[in-house]
């Protein structure tokens, strides 16, 4: 597959995720909470997920019949040499709640490398957009990462453990770092959001452990395509699959990378976790 094929699908793929994102607002004016169904401690799903998440999986199969898929729902299970890697709603508990910041995500991936991504917010109807080395765009409009140059002046955005809690007080430690050592730490429920606010420039570093490739695989090519840096904790490119990730607007990088090593890589939890 070449970028100019590229290119050509990516309309369809924001359109599908956009034909999705309609069908999650819709079903918002009138979810209620006992079509709350629990997968494990604190991971929660509806209906609203999987039919999101069928819906995608159809349009996709569409436009790129001979592509896999890897989805967190579990609808369709195949892998090819190319993979769709799909989270239908991320942000499902802010979902659930009434808490506007989910997303659709929607990556292609070709032999461990991500190709191509779109994650659609739907409360603020925001899409981020990008194909390998055309780099990164929010509603058309080209997007960069900040410029802020040391970490104290940066933004954090991270996730909370929520039901791995095997590194919790590494993550606890790193925490207080930041609270206390830079202009603030977020925590906004969505790890695609979160990665598409660091690519145009909200926020400045992004860390989280125990996250899935569905929920990183669109928004990490569109970090790197906005001129910022994704890596696994230990600064390696195990981030796709190896459950921790790390990303910054690339000025920040060697700096939030010691930090991470200090409170994580470098400590005995974290090396032997309970």
């Amino acid at each position: 597959m070449v970028i100019v094929t590229l290119n050509n699908i990516l309309p369809h793929v924001v359109k599908t995720a956009k034909k999705a994102g309609a069908f999650i607002k819709k079903e918002r004016t009138k979810f209620s909470p006992d079509k709350i169904e629990i997968k494990g401690l604190n991971d929660l799903v509806s209906y609203v997920d999987k039919g999101a998440e069928e819906l995608i999986v159809k349009e996709l199969k569409e436009i790129l019949p001979e592509a896999g898929f890897i989805v967190e729902e579990n609808s369709v299970s195949v892998k090819k040499e190319y993979n769709w890697i799909v989270d239908p709603l991320d942000g499902t508990t802010n979902f659930i709640h009434g808490i506007p910041c989910y997303a659709v995500s929607i990556a292609l991936e070709h032999n461990g490398e991500i190709i191509l991504g779109v994650v659609y917010e739907v409360s603020r109807n925001e899409c981020f957009t990008a194909v390998t080395s055309c780099g990164a765009f929010l509603n058309n409009e080209p997007i960069n990462v900040s410029q802020t140059k040391i970490v104290s002046e940066s933004l954090i955005a991270t996730g909370f453990p929520i039901y791995n809690f095997s590194h919790l007080e590494n993550y606890l430690s790193c925490l207080k770092y930041f609270m206390q050592n830079t202009h603030g730490v977020r925590r906004i429920g969505a790890a695609a959001a979160d990665l598409c606010y660091l690519a145009c420039g909200r926020v400045d570093a992004f860390f989280e452990y125990n996250l899935n490739s569905w929920d990183v695989a669109a928004g990490a090519l569109i970090i790197k395509e906005a001129r910022g840096t994704v890596t696994d904790f230990k600064g390696g490119n195990n981030w796709l699959f190896g459950k921790e990730i790390c990303c910054t607007n690339g000025l920040v990088q060697n700096e939030f990378h010691l930090i991470i090593e200090k409170h994580f890589i470098n400590t005995p939890a974290y090396r032997n976790p309970c």
